[in-house]
């Protein structure tokens, strides 16, 4: 072999050699196992009532593949009602980097895009409003914009069709008690929508922001006149957390088993004693499940103000046992309509 054609071998020996450890050291991460991002999110969990959807996104995140431990962590922060806390908890959030905040419901998602605002951090919510007055939490459902989306509650839907479920159960109501919590932003957009529904029916909606269960209870005591009849024929609740907030349901629905006035709305039960007839609500824990379906877009790299936003399902119940203990008959229409009887 000559000189030449040695050299010519030896060389290509060497690069071949050379590509061998280039790509062996690609493959291998120089020596090290690669590692996978561990995503952190933020979770505001700013109603009790809607607590289960923490769970149901979790759960479907890790059918997803994103594991808590591994390559996801949560930091869950629970308050209820408390918008001082809401402020506090989102601005933690973002001084920490986290990659996501999630948020219910619709005030602690208000209060998250604000204090997100300017970063590159994606706010996704669940149980939360954006079709009522008021709350300008997206620019549309197709196209939320900024750096948000998420699961809306159907609330203009629902607040309608509570009144139209309590109409049927309660056909000669004329007069119709409609307590919230005073203040509460996702509550004048909802008034706004039943006022004409109860207009068109012939029906007053005696509406009262209360402040506290007491406020609450003096404001049902002024209809108990002297002869002990009482000036309201029926109470609806609106999606609020009053209605939902035990302290609150306690005064509603002691009064209601008290003087047989019917209520109805959401699902409630005081321990055992004082249920209301029927509920009309998204379940919390499926919207959290959404929810997880565009989280994990958003860590695929879309852009969250591009992912159009899901509508949770709402779920309709009807306590056979309340109606029964409110003298209420429940028309077999809405029996068939119901998901679920509660006996």
């Amino acid at each position: 072999m000559d000189k030449n054609n040695f050299l010519k071998k030896s060389r290509m020996v060497w690069i071949l050699l050379t590509w061998v450890i280039v790509i062996s050291m690609f493959l291998s991460g120089c020596g090290t196992a690669p590692q996978s991002k561990v995503y952190r999110v933020g979770v505001i969990s700013g109603l009790g009532a809607f607590a289960p959807a923490v769970d149901g996104f979790k759960s479907k995140m890790a059918e997803l593949g994103y594991v808590e431990g591994k390559n996801i962590s949560y930091d869950v922060q629970s308050t209820n009602v408390d918008i001082a806390a809401y402020k506090s908890i989102t601005k933690k959030f973002v001084d920490d980097k986290v990659d996501m905040i999630f948020s219910f419901p619709t005030e602690a998602t208000m209060e998250a895009k604000a204090a997100a605002q300017g970063t590159n951090i994606p706010v996704l919510f669940t149980m939360s409003f954006t079709d009522v007055a008021g709350i300008n939490i997206i620019d549309s459902i197709r196209a939320p914009g900024g750096n948000i989306t998420g699961v809306r509650f159907p609330s203009s839907d629902i607040a309608n069709k509570r009144l139209e479920i309590l109409l049927q159960l309660v056909p000669n109501a004329k007069r119709i008690f409609v307590p919230y919590l005073k203040d509460y932003p996702n509550v004048p957009g909802q008034l706004d929508v039943i006022r004409p529904q109860a207009a068109e029916k012939g029906v007053e909606l005696v509406e009262f922001g209360a402040t506290s269960p007491v406020d609450l209870q003096a404001k049902l005591d002024s209809f108990v006149a002297s002869d002990a009849s009482v000036g309201i024929d029926a109470i609806l609740m609106i999606a609020e957390p009053l209605a939902i907030t035990p302290d609150f349901y306690n005064v509603l629905g002691k009064f209601s088993y008290s003087h047989k006035v019917p209520i109805g709305g959401a699902i409630m039960d005081a321990g055992g004693d004082y249920a209301s007839i029927f509920g009309l609500l998204p379940q919390a824990k499926i919207a959290g499940e959404q929810a997880a379906l565009l989280a994990d877009k958003i860590f695929k790299g879309t852009s969250a103000g591009t992912i159009p936003v899901y509508t949770a399902t709402s779920y309709f119940q009807i306590n056979i046992n309340a109606a029964q203990q409110l003298g209420v008959t429940v028309p077999d229409g809405l029996l068939k309509q119901a998901d679920q009887l509660i006996k």
